[in-house]
């Protein structure tokens, strides 16, 4: 077998592939897209990188040379970036290989000729284990490993023939305001128990502080729109990951729970001693935040 291939067209993502493939104890080959995107992988450790060369820009129209090359290489793994494209490459790649594939996988190990996946199911409620035989494609969100570093390796280019059939007319990016949520070391969170955006002062205070962002939970972010739209913290939003995660007035449903276990210490204050979020945290205060936080914002000061 050769070993553990990984691709995403984000750096930092394919940066975190290669933590995973050197996990397993697997050689490890990344597949970047164009010349400038193989030079940026080559500094992450990797054995070698394959630069795919061709016109088109589109990862998911790689999808059929990249299993051609994964089946001349006798690859082990496909492990691609849960981005939007990534999957849609995943899914393509492991049709063309008539393979089983495993979405936003949690941890993978290869016991003899067959890969072992864990991956959360039911808003983090339950974790599934599923084992596959032969090459496997599995898709791994950003978050799940530190980036890799390590000494520039070999790039073989490869002049492969791109599915053109779909094509971008026009891009319209999303605008976001703030801070990378993802990368962020120090975290303080609101919800639902702010009735009124004035009231986030003291979010804001505590926040300024600690050197920390702000961030909402979904409701506060939909349904109110006090953050920018898809920036909240959750299952279905971001994760992260930081030093430390202060959630103010906020029950700790499930599906923001998964978004914040794993954040090195975790702080809760709300006033219902029965929220959920009481049982994830290392640290617990029940009581008014309107009264709490101001006095843990002046002994920070």
């Amino acid at each position: 077998m050769a070993g553990i291939f990984v691709f995403s067209e984000k750096v930092g993502l394919a940066a975190e592939l290669v933590t995973f493939a050197r996990e397993t104890g697997k050689s490890c080959t990344a597949i970047a897209i164009g010349k400038e995107a193989a030079e940026k992988n080559s500094a992450f450790g990797a054995e070698q990188v394959i630069c795919l060369n061709s016109a088109s820009e589109m990862a998911e129209n790689y999808a059929k040379p990249i299993a051609a090359l994964l089946k001349e290489k006798g690859a082990e793994i496909f492990a691609v970036g849960a981005t939007p494209s990534g999957r849609d490459l995943a899914a393509r790649v492991a049709g063309y290989l008539d393979t089983a594939m495993v979405s936003d996988v949690s941890a993978a190990t290869i016991e003899g000729d067959k890969l072992v996946t864990e991956r959360m199911m039911y808003g983090g409620a339950l974790t599934r284990k599923e084992v596959l035989n032969g090459i496997g494609v599995i898709t791994i969100p950003s978050g799940a490993h530190e980036p890799a570093q390590g000494e520039p390796c070999e790039i073989i280019t490869v002049d492969v023939e791109a599915d053109d059939r779909v094509t971008v007319e026009s891009i319209a990016p999303i605008v976001r305001e703030g801070a990378d949520l993802s990368v962020a070391e120090r975290v303080v969170c609101v919800g639902m128990g702010f009735s009124k955006k004035e009231d986030l002062k003291i979010a804001y205070e505590l926040a300024e502080a600690l050197g920390a962002e702000v961030a909402g939970t979904r409701p506060v972010t939909e349904d109110y729109h006090w953050f920018s739209s898809g920036d909240y913290i959750g299952l279905s939003g971001t994760r992260i990951k930081p030093r430390i995660y202060i959630g103010l007035g906020l029950s700790g449903q499930i599906q923001h729970s998964v978004g914040v276990r794993d954040s090195q210490v975790i702080v809760a204050i709300n006033k219902d001693s029965k929220a959920p979020i009481f049982s994830a945290c290392d640290y617990g205060i029940v009581g008014d935040m309107f009264e709490i936080v101001p006095l843990i914002t002046a002994a920070l000061k």
